[in-house]
């Protein structure tokens, strides 16, 4: 039987072989999904916030912003093996949920996470972004599949 590990707001999870990692409600949060399918290695992030974050946050606040996740991802993956350049991402979220016009957090979530990544030299492989339900994400590390539902709909996988 596989381990489900929840991957909560903020969070950054990583993981080798039989483990499910997931994160539930994402809105205009960011899913970041890393995957290295030589090794089985895999790590989600539940991004809230664009950019980097402020100097004086406390470390277990600074995963909430987009630059931080994504550098503690490449650290944990590099502990189990990983290399940078065998990662695989899938990106889920960055909707806008409340349907507000002038709501640009999911936006910029978004934009900052493309560009983060880009400029980390980490691809992206599949995403599911925008519209305007809720979304659910669940990485199988030891198949390599990432799966994902919008509101109250089925799974599928990306």
């Amino acid at each position: 039987m596989k381990k489900i590990v929840d991957v909560q707001i903020g969070q950054v999870k990583t993981a080798k072989g039989k483990v499910i990692l997931q994160s539930k409600a994402i809105g205009s949060c960011i899913a970041i999904i890393a995957y290295d399918p030589r090794r089985n290695v895999g790590s989600l992030a539940h991004v809230m916030l664009p950019g980097s974050a402020p100097g004086d946050k406390k470390a277990s606040e600074k995963t909430k912003y987009a630059a931080n996740a994504i550098a503690t991802i490449v650290s944990k993956v590099s502990r189990l093996g990983s290399k940078k350049d065998d990662l695989e991402v899938t990106l889920v979220g960055g909707g806008n949920v409340l349907n507000r016009a002038d709501d640009t957090i999911c936006k910029d979530n978004v934009e900052s996470t493309l560009r983060l990544l880009s400029k980390e030299g980490l691809k992206v492989r599949a995403q599911a972004l925008g519209g305007t339900n809720r979304k659910s994400v669940s990485l199988d590390v030891e198949r390599g599949i990432v799966s994902y539902s919008e509101g109250n709909g089925s799974e599928r996988q990306l």
